[in-house]
């Protein structure tokens, strides 16, 4: 589900989602499928986690900075976070892939 919050810029978004709480920091891993924690190496299947809010940015005159900011969080791990990739037309296709595996589990 979206949050009705709005930010104007990524860092504003990670900067709140981390003061409420969304505190790792998370990799995409376009082969293996599944998100990794950068600082404790734990991974996490598409049934390990759940999207709380997404959040897009469009770029002002550059396509290719379109991003989207993911605040995930995965009971089983006892973990919130944030992933953060690109989803504008010059975005990896397989990191795009994952983009769309996350979006179909809101």
């Amino acid at each position: 589900m979206d949050s009705e919050k709005v930010y104007e810029t990524v860092s504003e978004a990670v900067n709140d989602l981390i003061k409420r709480g969304y505190t790792t920091d998370f990799l995409l891993l376009a082969e293996e499928e599944c998100l990794k924690c950068n600082k404790t190496s734990v991974t996490l299947s598409s049934d390990a986690f759940e999207i709380d809010e997404t959040h897009r940015f469009e770029g002002m005159t550059d396509p290719g900075d379109e991003m989207i900011v993911f605040a995930i969080s995965s009971k089983k791990h006892t973990m919130k976070g944030t992933v953060v990739n690109g989803y504008g037309v010059y975005s990896d296709s397989k990191s795009s892939k994952i983009v769309e595996h996350l979006k179909n589990h809101l």
